[in-house]
């Protein structure tokens, strides 16, 4: 197989995104073990405990990101994939195995410095390696698998934990289940650990760093950077000429957080709960939520380059805000049942389709090859500090606001990002990175 063929090019594309796949299921799986890990460490009336054991993870994501653009620069993309596999193998299998509180939430910050990995990784190599014809869509896949990976742990979460009404079956949940939860994980894990070691590096990389020569040729197609840069790259980072496409890029990275679909996901079981549904169709109706994630993400896959990333970034920022303003005005009018539920799956429908996949191809695209390894560490970093925040702030505004005005607050988000997108988003679809770096750094 000739390793410019397009089969070629789609295996490498989807090793590199099983990273998206165990970074949406690492992210999500806690969640439905929660309920029985605290009970096992006994610390359901410790709300402190229960805010570290949920947190332990992104403080990891923070630190995974911020590292990662300079490792890959320095020591290449695929040995940081590799590394990325053996921690989210060793956070699955430890989570599950120890029995004392910090040892499980060390294995926990294992798993979240993979996901801030991998989410700055998987996008980026996947571009890098991409004719300009099929970019959008390959970067997209690595969103695909992280829906998937969310799905996954809907699935597992819901098939693992065994009716709580009947005592045994929660002793077993307590004891076991949520062990199994995390364990799960392992598979998808150790089988990316095993394909990493079968994908080329980078071309990019490999471009900057000539020597020791490479024994095969993976040179994919041609990306010599137009720039010949020799400045280090966090000082290239710093130049005039990229601050426009640095602010571009940090205020799509923290928008995708900050437009309010993290909430959502985070508290659809208040909100399925709330809309009359009882306990034991909880887990379903999550799941519900995860196939519309899915289903509208292979949208986004057809979509992203027949529309261009611009359009539908401006479809899901003002979509997004039309909705939050219904959503946060049916709460005002304590509106409840069926309608509450059509307009979250709504939101996220719009979210697969839109924000969620182009945030992470836009910024894997917009910036230059002599920078673009700490650049998109920044702006990953700066993604997840907008995670931390909204997840963060969300009981506090809900707290003093009320859910009407809290998403009447995301409606405006989205609105302000809606006009500065209109204003200052490029087009990137069919271009090469080089006919970017140009015009991008002209701007």
């Amino acid at each position: 197989m000739q390793n410019n063929s397009k089969a070629f090019i789609y295996f490498i594309c989807s090793v590199s995104a099983m990273g998206g796949l165990l970074f949406g299921y690492d992210w999500v799986v806690i969640g439905g073990a929660k309920p029985f890990y605290e009970q096992f460490f006994g610390i359901g009336n410790s709300p402190l405990m229960q805010g570290v054991a949920m947190s332990t993870a992104l403080v990891g994501c923070l630190i995974g990101a911020m590292v990662a653009g300079a490792l890959a620069d320095r020591y290449g993309r695929k040995p940081l994939l590799t590394t990325a596999a053996v921690l989210f193998t060793v956070s699955a299998i430890g989570t599950g195995l120890f029995n004392d509180f910090t040892l499980f939430n060390i294995a926990r910050f294992i798993g979240g410095v993979g996901i801030g990995v991998a989410s700055a990784l998987s996008p980026m190599y996947i571009a890098e390696v991409s004719p300009a014809h099929i970019r959008g869509r390959m970067v997209s896949l690595n969103q695909m698998t992280i829906v998937l990976g969310i799905l996954a742990a809907q699935i597992v979460n819901m098939l693992l934990a065994r009716d709580s009404s009947v005592a045994a079956n929660m002793t077993w949940n307590v004891a076991w289940g949520w062990r199994w939860m995390f364990w799960a994980e392992t598979v998808p894990a150790a089988l990316f650990l095993v394909m990493s070691f079968l994908i080329p590096e980078s071309p990019v990389y490999l471009q900057a760093h000539p020597s020791p020569p490479q024994g095969r040729d993976v040179e994919l197609h041609k990306t010599a950077s137009t720039s010949n840069q020799t400045s280090p790259p966090w000082e290239g980072l710093m130049e005039a000429k990229y601050r426009r496409v640095l602010l571009l890029g940090l205020v799509i990275a923290v928008f995708q957080q900050w437009c309010g679909t993290n909430v959502i996901f985070n508290y659809a079981q208040e909100i399925f709960t709330g809309a009359g549904y009882d306990v034991d169709g909880m887990f379903i109706d999550i799941v519900i939520t995860g196939i519309a994630n899915v289903a509208f993400t292979f949208v986004a896959l057809y979509t992203i380059e027949k529309w261009g990333r611009r359009t539908l970034m401006l479809i899901g920022a003002g979509g997004l805000g039309l909705i939050y303003l219904t959503l946060g005005t049916c709460y005002f009018f304590e509106v409840k049942g069926v309608m509450m539920v059509v307009l979250v799956v709504t939101a996220i429908s719009v979210y697969a389709m839109t924000l969620g996949p182009v945030t992470w191809t836009l910024l894997a695209e917009i910036f230059p090859n002599h920078i673009r390894g700490v650049a998109m560490a920044t702006c990953t970093f700066a993604l997840w500090v907008g995670c931390c925040t909204l997840t963060f702030s969300f009981p506090s505004m809900n707290a003093s606001l009320g859910s009407y005005g809290t998403f009447w607050i995301y409606s405006a988000i989205c609105v302000c990002a809606f006009v500065f997108l209109f204003m200052r988003c490029p087009e990137t679809k069919g271009k090469s990175l080089e006919e970017l770096e140009n015009e991008l750094t002209k701007i």
